[in-house]
C-alpha cells in the first residue's frame, strides 16, 4: 500500500508546536520577572533595614554625647566652685554647713546621708535648703529597730522634676541632670592617717582630707517618661548600697521605664590646704615675711 501525504495534515500539526513552544516561552519569561521583581524588593528592603540600623546608631550615638556633656558640665561646674577663691561667694556657699560639702565636712553626724539637687547651669547656689538630703535604711541591731531611711530635717526640695520647665539644663527642655554627692565608704585597705592633711594638727577638723563620691544623672524624659510604679526615678538614691530590696534605684528605674540616661561617677578629695613662708632667723629683729599665707 503506498500512503499519501496530506499537507493539510501537516499543517495542522506543525502550528500545534508553534502555539506550545510560544505558551511554554511566555511562562518563562513571566517567571524570570518575578524573580527579579523578588529580588528587587529584597535589595529595597535590605537597604530600608540598614538605613533604619544606621539611623538609630547615629541617634544613639548623639544621646549618648549630648547625655555625657550634660553629666561633665555639672561635674565641672561643682569642681570650679570648690576650687574658687577662698573669698567668693561660690566657694562658701559649697563648703559653708549648709553647703554641699561642708553639710559633710562640718558635722560627723551627716557622714551617711546622700546630698541631692537638680543641676541647673543658671543657678549658683547647692544648698541644704533647695537639696534633698537621704538618710539611709538602717537594718535592725540590738535594741535598735531597723529603718528604712528618708530626709534629714525633712529637707526634700532637690529631686529633679521632668514636668518642670526650670528643672531642665537649658530652656529647650530636653536634657535633665540631678547630682547626688556622698562621703565615700571607708577602705578597710586604705593608707594609715592616709586621709590627714600634712602640716596639720590631727585633732583639728579642718585638717582632714575628704573623700566624696558625685553622681551625675542626666536623662531625656522626652524619650520615656522616668517612672515607674512607685514614682519618679530622680526621687530613687542614686547608691545601689542604699536601695531598699523591693525598690530600684535611679539606675534601674531609668532601664526599666526605657529612659535614655547615663551616670557620670567620679570621686574627689576635698580638703583645707594652707601654704606658709620659711622662715630664717639671721640674727635679731622682726622677720616680717614670716606669715601664713591663706590661699
Amino acid at each position: 500500500m503506498i500512503g499519501r501525504y496530506d499537507p493539510s495534515s501537516s499543517n495542522k500539526y506543525g502550528s500545534s508546536i508553534n502555539t506550545a513552544y510560544r505558551s511554554t516561552e511566555q511562562g518563562a519569561t513571566l517567571i524570570v520577572v518575578l524573580l527579579f521583581l523578588v529580588l528587587i524588593t529584597l535589595a529595597g528592603a535590605i537597604a530600608v533595614r540598614q538605613s533604619n540600623t544606621d539611623l538609630k546608631l547615629a541617634t544613639s550615638d548623639q544621646i549618648n554625647t549630648v547625655l555625657l556633656q550634660s553629666s561633665d558640665s555639672a561635674n565641672q561646674k561643682l569642681e570650679m566652685m570648690v576650687n574658687s577663691s577662698p573669698t567668693s561667694v561660690a566657694y562658701k556657699d559649697v563648703v559653708s554647713s549648709a553647703g554641699v560639702f561642708g553639710h559633710f565636712i562640718l558635722d560627723d553626724n551627716n557622714k551617711n546621708h546622700e546630698f541631692i539637687y537638680c543641676f541647673n547651669p543658671r543657678t549658683v547656689k547647692y544648698l541644704t535648703k533647695n537639696a534633698t538630703v537621704k538618710t539611709p535604711p538602717t537594718p535592725a541591731s540590738a535594741g535598735v529597730d531597723a529603718s528604712p531611711g528618708g530626709y534629714w530635717n525633712s529637707l526634700n526640695k532637690g529631686v529633679c522634676d521632668y514636668t518642670e520647665a526650670g528643672d531642665y539644663t537649658s530652656a529647650r527642655q530636653t536634657v535633665m541632670t540631678q547630682m547626688s554627692v556622698s562621703i565615700t565608704p571607708p577602705d578597710p585597705n586604705a593608707e594609715r592617717f592616709g586621709h590627714v592633711v600634712l602640716g596639720k594638727e590631727i585633732e583639728d577638723r579642718t585638717s582632714k582630707k575628704f573623700k566624696f563620691d558625685i553622681r551625675a544623672s542626666s536623662a531625656l524624659p522626652a524619650y520615656s517618661e522616668p517612672k515607674d510604679s512607685v514614682g519618679s526615678c530622680f526621687a530613687k538614691t542614686s547608691i545601689k548600697a542604699n536601695t531598699e530590696a523591693t525598690k530600684n534605684s535611679l539606675n534601674e528605674c531609668m532601664l526599666a521605664a526605657k529612659t535614655p540616661s547615663k551616670m557620670l561617677y567620679e570621686q574627689a578629695d576635698v580638703a583645707n590646704l594652707s601654704s606658709a613662708k620659711e622662715c630664717i632667723p639671721f640674727g635679731r629683729g622682726e622677720q616680717t615675711g614670716c606669715v601664713l599665707a591663706i590661699p
